[in-house]
């Protein structure tokens, strides 16, 4: 369907807008939605998209009086003709609706052929793989930025490193080796991420070549045979005390966050360092109630996992987990709060510590103004933006534009000596 005619007699729009937002009925699309008309720059046209006119309709009658003349797109993610006409009416195409890789990959191609930025949530590591393969060659060439995991999967991971980077190469200190982020948090996970979840187990179980290059630790590598530090940290590790007392588990994201990292840097041409080793885990507390939160919660994740793997168990997951497309209360949103401590150790010694903390539901409010701010970073950045195009990071794709962004939204990024 071509743009429409909105309800209210608003006509679509004859040029380009800034940013649309697909999925703009659902649960985070419309967090998403709010943060954009309560903290876009004046000026900044943005459209609503998603399949339902009728619902687009409503949620738009639901936001900010900002919002009230913003025009609806009409597009379903199955016909490749809607999200063809979707990425020519907006300059930057924000998605929220997942799971990617079964709704996403026609809209990121219509996006990368027509030169429109384009950001989600996904944290589906075969889907980026994949998308990559078909696309980073064709957005290379229109000039589009293909923007994968710009939610808390996983802009807080990436730009966290980013900035440590930045640290050691303005005080000459050498490449990162070893870096480690213990990720604490308050707040749910969303359905989005269990659906996904669901997804990934169902193609790994179904196909071993799938299956090793999900484990492969630089699956999402421009070139898998150049990458210089084959062996990484692993990703599903045992309980653990750091050195400051701190018991850790394994972190739920770790296996997607660790290889939008190491792809950032092998973007950069290995300039985090030749050396560079990244893992992620989960803070669990000081003493012997850490060390029972650490067990409780690797064995937990051990549970989920193995559950999702039994067919008879799935209804009754199904039941008790969140669902697609639903959320948290207000009161819980606004509750929660995420914190990333990047902890890093350079080739000449050198130590950094960087936080990157935010307040609200990690997987719901604050990921809404991640993915918003990433949006109005791509519409307005221009020169200042890093100069490339192609399958990116958000480091790679938007840098110190995205982060100073989100500290003027209430997000902290702070860099110290570790």
């Amino acid at each position: 369907m071509n743009p429409q005619n909105d309800p209210t007699g608003g006509a679509a729009p004859s040029e380009p807008v800034d940013i649309a937002i697909y999925g703009a009925t659902g649960f985070v699309g419309g967090l998403t939605a709010r943060h954009l008309a309560e903290h876009a720059p004046p000026g900044l046209r943005i459209a609503l998209a998603g399949r339902s006119e009728a619902k687009l309709a409503a949620t738009r009658a639901g936001l900010p009086a900002a919002a009230r003349e913003w025009p609806l797109i009409v597009a379903d993610s199955a016909d490749r003709a809607a999200t063809d006409r979707l990425a020519s009416a907006a300059r930057v195409v924000l998605t929220t609706v997942g799971p990617y890789a079964k709704y996403g990959s026609r809209l990121v191609e219509s996006c990368a052929r027509a030169g429109t930025h384009y950001a989600d949530l996904t944290g589906e590591v075969l889907f980026v793989r994949d998308t990559i393969d078909r696309c980073h060659g064709v957005a290379e060439s229109t000039g589009a930025r293909i923007v994968h995991s710009c939610g808390y999967d996983s802009i807080p991971s990436d730009l966290g490193v980013w900035l440590a980077h930045t640290a050691a190469a303005a005080d000459d200190a050498g490449g990162l080796t070893e870096v480690r982020t213990v990720a604490t948090m308050r707040g749910g996970v969303s359905g989005g991420t269990i659906d996904s979840l669901r997804g990934h187990i169902d193609a790994v179980r179904a196909d071993p070549a799938q299956r090793r290059l999900a484990a492969d630790p630089h699956t999402l590598s421009p070139d898998r045979s150049a990458e210089p530090t084959p062996s990484q940290p692993s990703d599903a590790g045992r309980p653990a005390r750091l050195d400051d007392g701190t018991w850790t588990a394994p972190f739920v994201m770790a296996s997607h966050n660790t290889r939008i990292v190491r792809r950032s840097n092998a973007l950069l041409g290995h300039a985090y360092g030749a050396g560079l080793r990244y893992g992620e885990l989960q803070g669990c507390g000081k003493g012997p109630a850490g060390a029972l939160a650490a067990a409780g919660i690797t064995g937990g994740l051990g549970a989920l996992v193995g559950a999702f793997m039994v067919p008879a168990v799935r209804p009754l997951l199904d039941r008790a987990l969140p669902s697609p497309g639903a959320g948290p209360s207000e009161r819980t949103r606004e509750r929660g709060w995420f914190r990333m401590d990047v902890r890093a150790r350079t080739e000449s010694g050198r130590r950094y510590r960087v936080t990157v903390a935010g307040p609200g539901d990690p997987g719901y409010a604050a990921t809404a103004v991640m993915l918003g701010e990433s949006g109005i970073a791509l519409a307005t950045g221009g020169a200042a933006l890093p100069g490339r195009a192609g399958s990116l990071t958000p480091a790679t794709a938007m840098g110190d534009v995205l982060v100073d962004r989100l500290r003027a939204a209430g997000h902290t990024y702070r860099v110290a000596p570790g």
